[in-house]
């Protein structure tokens, strides 16, 4: 966020890995770090799928590298294991 905010001319910029997943990847990613089976508490429910949903997302940070000179230091497996973490932490609070 920093480099783009010392830019001259304001622009948009993807902030990604570069890698393409799954959401259902993304969960069983979750849900293990967590010590969970997925399957226990995954419900999918097909009424509430997109009605135009796209098979391929893909978060291209090319211009980020070219412009900025960012790139990802942080891994999808850690940024979810940072996601659940402070899920966790939130409701322990309560």
């Amino acid at each position: 966020m920093w480099l783009m905010l010392q830019q001259a001319a304001r622009d948009d910029y993807v902030v990604a890995t570069g890698r393409t997943t799954s959401v259902r990847e993304m969960c069983e990613i979750a849900f293990a770090y967590a010590g969970l089976e997925m399957e226990k508490y995954l419900i999918i429910d097909k009424a509430l799928y997109r009605p135009a949903e796209v098979e391929f997302l893909h978060g291209d940070p090319a211009k980020a590298k070219r412009v900025l000179g960012w790139e990802a230091t942080t891994s999808l497996e850690e940024m979810i294991h940072e996601m659940v973490d402070a899920d966790i932490a939130r409701l322990a609070v309560k």
